[in-house]
């Protein structure tokens, strides 16, 4: 998943609208993209693209939502009925063990061999039958009742499960993938999935996506999806200035005025993504450094300035951050009563953080810079070439700790150098984003980046609790929560406090801010975009599944 960037290098963008311009423009029968109805997108790769297509991997280039589906679409940003997708209806038995779901009987697999229930139950057994590719903590028995009906049975209620068993594992067809020797690390070059498109051609470059003539849903109305690879965020920008991209998911300078800035685009911001520094924190799987030490993660805590931080690197579009990761805003009558600050501080507290730093055995030298043993308090963030808030983001925070004491180096990489070293746990601290789950409620996120089911030894990897975080009190209360009905806010609430309470005494992930994640997409040509008045979808062009509800609900309008 790609958080947001903003600026890049001057030279390496006029490079990049060149190509841009040929890439757009390199349509059928040399008609412009607007003539043939293709949409071009920026994910912000920064470098080009390698294969992979798998929808189980953590760092696929495309495929879930737009051509391996969910049974149904869950809406993270409000809270509408799911929408159908591979499945019509479901429904729980009474103790919450029992998930009975219906199938359409109208979908096939693009290279013609029908859906039916034995693809559920091979993927969900697959996932189940491999820890590095169940990132949902599935733990269900699934059968076939008939090619239109499936029955999961699990060992214990597990009424959270259905969201991310329903929205969050895509099916994949049985006849090919019973092949496929390792669902965790092949790359799938040739995708056959369900959903509206399908690979037309890949180039490291650029690749296509072209809608399925035989989608369940009817052809949509965006004949081609055209994905390009860029240098970074300033390209990205460039291009958007010169009509080459029509949805890209990063800032612009001066973003509050996109619609004047750029003629014909409009933008949207969401706050969703909550930026993190992450680190490598268990040394008992692992990790080294002076990260997996708790008191240097509260004293980069409490070192940052993030009111700074928000008007210098994200134009004042960020938003507070809760310590325990509920989402302020969404979840605030959710954030515990029991954590020490319900946001992480505006202001930076000099004082505390060294307070920290001495408590745990840290000496200042003559140099103002403190040390343990005879070791400086020296950390290295890695950070994606061409992110360019990010980078701002590190830079201005290495000014910040150095006041009291910390030596902070930004790295940066390409993202397929960064995404595999995250992956592996080969890093100190690098700096991304914790995302949502299918359903409006923390439990997801905190299931995803803190359950120790999720994570690996370092050089082994980790999908998704990249930080190697390891709480037996925070596995427990999420088991506990699994069995709750989700309605039942006061059963709940002693298990989201235990699960914050913890978070923050620890920080594995070190809070930054809440992403103002702001999309700009050309109104001129497209219709039907998400606004804020009907966000039928999370508007990100790196949102998965979200980004396929948005190719599929827009048309072209010939301008």
């Amino acid at each position: 998943m790609f958080p947001q960037a903003r600026r890049g290098h001057a030279r390496a963008a006029v490079v990049a609208v060149v190509a841009v311009a040929a890439l757009a423009t390199g349509c059928a029968s040399g008609k412009s993209a607007a003539d043939t109805g293709t949409l071009v997108v920026y994910t912000g790769q920064a470098g080009d693209y390698q294969v992979n297509f798998n929808p189980f991997s953590p760092s696929p280039i495309e495929g879930p939502g737009t051509i391996f589906e969910p049974l149904f679409y869950f809406n993270q940003v409000r809270t509408d009925p799911p929408k159908p997708l591979l499945g019509t209806a479901y429904s729980w038995n009474a103790d919450g063990t029992q998930l009975s779901i219906t199938l359409r009987d109208n979908a096939t697999w693009t290279d013609g061999q029908k859906f039916t229930a034995d693809d559920v139950v091979f993927t969900l057994d697959m996932v189940a039958a491999n820890k590095s590719i169940n990132a949902t903590g599935y733990d269900g028995q699934a059968k076939a009742v008939d090619p239109a009906h499936v029955v999961i049975t699990f060992p214990e209620p597990a009424y959270m499960q259905g969201p991310q068993v329903l929205g969050r594992l895509y099916i994949v067809p049985q006849h090919l993938w019973k092949d496929v020797k390792d669902p965790a690390t092949d790359v799938v070059a040739k995708p056959v999935g369900t959903g509206a498109y399908e690979l037309a051609e890949f180039k490291p470059q650029a690749f296509t996506l072209k809608a399925n003539p035989h989608y369940w849903g009817g052809e949509p109305a965006v004949k081609q999806l055209r994905y390009l690879a860029l240098s970074g965020n300033q390209s990205g920008a460039d291009a958007l200035a010169a009509g080459q991209i029509d949805w890209q998911t990063g800032p612009v300078p001066d973003i509050k005025n996109v619609a004047k800035n750029y003629p014909g685009y409009q933008a949207i911001t969401v706050p969703m993504n909550q930026m993190a520094l992450f680190t490598c924190a268990n040394a008992q799987l692992g990790c080294t450094g002076p990260q997996t030490d708790p008191a240097v993660r509260q004293a980069i805590y409490y070192a940052i300035n993030r009111k700074q931080l928000n008007s210098l690197a994200f134009e004042d579009t960020a938003s507070p951050i809760s310590p325990g990761f509920a989402l302020a805003g969404r979840d605030d009558k959710l954030i515990s009563g029991k954590l020490r600050n319900k946001l992480a501080p505006d202001a930076p507290d000099t004082a505390k953080a060294e307070q920290l730093l001495q408590q745990a055995g840290y000496r200042k030298g003559a140099d103002g810079g403190y040390a343990k043993d005879g070791t400086p308090l020296t950390l290295t963030v890695q950070v994606v070439s061409g992110w360019t808030d990010y980078i701002t983001a590190v830079n201005t925070m290495a000014q910040q700790l150095q006041k009291v004491g910390i030596k902070l180096t930004a790295q940066q990489e390409s993202w397929n150098q960064w995404s595999d070293s995250r992956g592996r746990g080969q890093f100190q601290l690098l700096i991304d984003s914790l995302y949502q789950g299918p359903a409006a409620d923390p439990y997801y996120l905190w299931n995803y980046f803190f359950d120790s089911a999720n994570t690996a030894p370092v050089g082994q990897t980790a999908n998704p609790d990249f930080a190697r975080f390891s709480d037996p009190d925070v596995d427990k209360a999420l088991a506990e929560l699994r069995k709750t009905q989700t309605g039942d806010t006061a059963a709940r609430q002693p298990y989201y406090d235990t699960i914050q309470s913890h978070i923050e005494d620890q920080l594995p992930y070190i809070p930054i801010l809440t992403g103002g994640t702001t999309s700009e997409y050309n109104a001129k040509k497209f219709t039907g975009w998400p606004s804020k008045d009907n966000l039928y979808a999370f508007p990100a062009v790196w949102g998965r599944p979200d980004a396929a509800q948005v190719f599929t609900a827009l048309k072209p309008t010939g301008q």
